[in-house]
């Protein structure tokens, strides 16, 4: 837990949250984990469908408490346009705003970046879409499945003899997520210049094509494009994935020559380490498919447990793949505390991610689980940060506009 005396690094920025699903609430997530006061807004009739996406328990989604972790819940219909004035006093009094809706929806609602920016110059409208806030295909539905397939990740995903592959879970909305946090931060900080905020405009596709190394080169330089190649890593050995004699497959990166030198060592082989075959990045490259069949026969002689131990005695990357299971037996995971609980109206005490990356002075904090009543948080918000009064607020859900 964070000392009293220090304040979290966000603490004092007010987040006005929009999004729903995955992409702009997980941005909302990682700035709320460092303090800031994240209010998501979601409309009456219509709550964020991630409040029942993923397993359940007792009538409640398991994801939905990490992902909207340290928020507080609002309803208002921005369909209205009393809805829509609420809103802008909102705005008034915060920051930043996180959406994600397709282009072109704030600013049929008159929700507009130029218009809010005159009512309040120094907010930051954080937008997160598919393709972006312009361009040919801006206006297109998109979501992280079709960003991970146009940015270029799912055709090099999976194996050569196969359809192209879906990594385990929603990569391409979380890496815009990240893109979009970085540019949120960015510009904040550039306000204590200007004073003036403008738009973080993060597009999915872009996002995921930004993290595909040198794919584009590759292709116009030397005429390769690179394939879908399974578990290795193409020009690069050793890398891939090893069975043991308990039947268990491990990981070993041991690419570099000098690492390469060590893992012939833990092997008890350390003459390969001088062959022609074996003795160069390109060599062992061109030999890969040899290379990874001799460590393999050396795992298959030890179980997983006893490969590990010498591979680590030798400084040689390995690891078993983990499972939720692993992940929880783990006790680097508990060391660094990356497995928290906090208590949960309904399930009690509830295990989530920590917090990182970890900040030695400031670190990050998870204080709440997600709300799990819709527009908990009304009476806080509107009564305390609004101050309408209890006539007024009845008034409004009355009418639907919360």
């Amino acid at each position: 837990m964070t000392d009293d005396k220090e304040k979290l690094p966000l603490e004092g920025v007010r987040v006005l949250e929009l999004g729903t699903l995955l992409a702009g609430p997980f941005t909302g997530r990682l700035l709320g984990d460092f303090g800031a006061e994240v209010i998501k807004v979601e409309a009456p009739d219509k709550p964020d469908p991630m409040r029942q996406w993923g397993q359940q328990k007792d009538g409640e989604a398991l994801w939905w408490p990490i992902q909207s972790r340290n928020k507080k819940s609002v309803t208002l219909n921005l369909r209205t346009e009393e809805g829509q004035q609420i809103f802008k006093e909102l705005v008034k009094e915060s920051d930043i705003i996180i959406e994600n809706f397709r282009p072109g929806t704030m600013e049929k609602w008159g929700l507009s970046y130029e218009i809010l920016s005159e009512i309040n110059p120094g907010i930051i409208m954080t937008r997160t879409s598919g393709f972006g806030q312009t361009g040919p295909y801006k206006e297109r539905a998109g979501f992280g499945s079709v960003g991970e397939a146009m940015g270029g990740l799912r055709y090099v995903t999976g194996f050569p003899d196969r359809p192209p592959s879906r990594i385990g879970i929603s990569i391409g909305d979380t890496l815009a997520a990240l893109f979009a946090t970085i540019g949120t931060l960015t510009a904040l900080q550039e306000r204590h210049n200007s004073g003036k905020g403008q738009v973080v405009d993060t597009a999915i596709y872009e996002s995921v094509f930004s993290v595909m190394e040198s794919i584009i080169p590759d292709y116009l330089l030397a005429d390769y494009v690179r394939e879908r190649m399974g578990n290795i890593l193409p020009g690069v050995s050793p890398s891939n994935i090893y069975m043991t004699q308990d039947e268990t497959y491990i990981v070993i990166g041991a690419n570099a020559d000098g690492v390469f030198k060590r893992l012939c060592k833990a092997m008890g082989q350390p003459e390969l380490a001088e062959s022609s075959k074996y003795a160069t990045h390109h060599a062992r490259s061109d030999n890969m498919t040899e290379l990874d069949e001799l460590i393999e026969v050396w795992t298959k002689t030890q179980t997983a447990k006893d490969a590990l131990s010498i591979l680590a005695e030798e400084g040689v990357p390995s690891g078993l793949i983990y499972s939720a299971k692993d992940i929880l037996e783990d006790p680097q995971y508990e060391a660094r505390e990356m497995i928290i609980t906090r208590e949960h109206p309904v399930l009690g005490d509830f295990p989530m991610p920590g917090v990182v990356p970890k900040l030695s002075r400031t670190p990050g904090e998870v204080k709440t689980v997600g709300a799990e009543v819709i527009g908990k948080h009304n009476e806080e918000i509107y009564g305390g940060l609004l101050r309408y009064d209890a006539e007024k607020l009845k008034a409004l859900k009355e009418n639907n506009v919360i």
